[in-house]
């Protein structure tokens, strides 16, 4: 009899654990990661994302789980995939870039959210203000927008007899219209001429490079713009066919063969929106929290893409380049 009873009260044991496993993944807090691009061009900046969470004292399959929407370029998707994250009542949407962003907040306006901004949040009206965002919002500013001035500059310093720049930009991204406009500005002031073409498919990027068999530029500008970056091999690709000088916001472009870029460390900015998702899961609230600006740039110059132009770096900028490939 104490036998039997023994294997009863061990069977129901065993049938509680699954039970008792269930309910402890169930209280996992999980993170809603919302991006409008892919993950096979996305490596380095998720590596980023967790070392802030692990910062936070949080690690992915331990103690929080990260339910990953991805838009595969495909912007009209965005708005679906973050009703189905605020569907699944996750603990925080962390949305890289502004349309994600914009998704998010238009999907819910209780549970926090993270971006990670190229253009000023205040402007295009994620948040009330950096200091006090007010409502669930929160995050990183990258003040790459801000920096297209600049980017033109250090362009012109590494060709210097350039007159006509192609800006190559993805009219499905709502920050390009300020970064033409300063585009516009500072070519203005340099003298500068510049033609802006349109690419939000590789067909279009493609097409944009066969014009230029008609109409040459001295150097292109590309636009800062999540679907481009994903395509940088082909940009880079394309840059080297026709041997055209272009510069590029993110290191990444530089590092497989782009002649420059200049802008945000963005492993950098992705985990501090780690950092600050893990500060909200431990009861940080969005309106608390300043939104970041951005304050490490890099200047990155790959010098063999450049003999392979002709071009001579200027001793300037070697001097000046966080980072000098060669």
């Amino acid at each position: 009899m104490r036998r039997r009873s023994f294997i009863t009260l061990l069977g129901g044991a065993a049938a509680a654990w699954p039970l008792a496993a269930s309910a402890q993944q169930s209280a996992m807090p999980v993170i809603g990661f919302l991006s409008p691009i892919s993950l096979d061009t996305s490596a380095d900046r998720l590596r980023g994302f967790r070392q802030g969470l692990r910062e936070s004292g949080y690690i992915e399959g331990d103690n929080v789980t990260i339910a990953y929407r991805w838009g595969e370029n495909q912007m009209d998707r965005l708005p679906e995939l973050a009703a189905d994250l605020v569907r699944r009542r996750v603990s925080v949407i962390a949305a890289f870039a502004t349309a994600p962003a914009f998704a998010a907040k238009a999907a819910t306006t209780t549970i926090p959210i993270v971006f990670l901004a190229p253009e000023d949040p205040v402007r295009f009206g994620l948040v009330a203000s950096l200091a006090r965002p007010d409502g669930n919002l929160t995050g990183i500013n990258l003040f790459t927008g801000e920096l297209s001035a600049k980017r033109l500059e250090i362009l012109r310093e590494m060709v210097p007899g350039a007159t006509h720049v192609a800006v190559l930009i993805n009219p499905t991204n709502p920050t390009m219209e300020t970064t033409v406009r300063d585009v516009e500005a500072a070519a203005r002031a340099m003298g500068l001429q510049i033609q802006v073409l349109n690419a939000s498919t590789s067909r279009e990027i493609d097409a944009a490079f066969a014009s230029f068999d008609r109409e040459r530029p001295d150097a292109v500008f590309v636009g800062l713009d999540a679907f481009l970056n994903s395509r940088r091999a082909q940009l880079v690709n394309l840059a080297s066919r026709h041997a055209l000088p272009a510069t590029f916001s993110n290191r990444d472009v530089a590092e497989i063969g782009g002649l420059m870029s200049y802008g945000t460390d963005i492993a950098d900015a992705f985990r501090q929106v780690g950092v600050y998702t893990g500060r909200i899961l431990k009861g940080a609230k969005p309106a608390e929290l300043p939104v970041v600006q951005a304050s490490k740039f890099e200047l990155v110059i790959n010098h063999q893409t450049a003999r392979m132009l002709g071009l001579i770096v200027p001793d300037k900028l070697l001097a000046t380049a966080d980072e000098v490939i060669e």
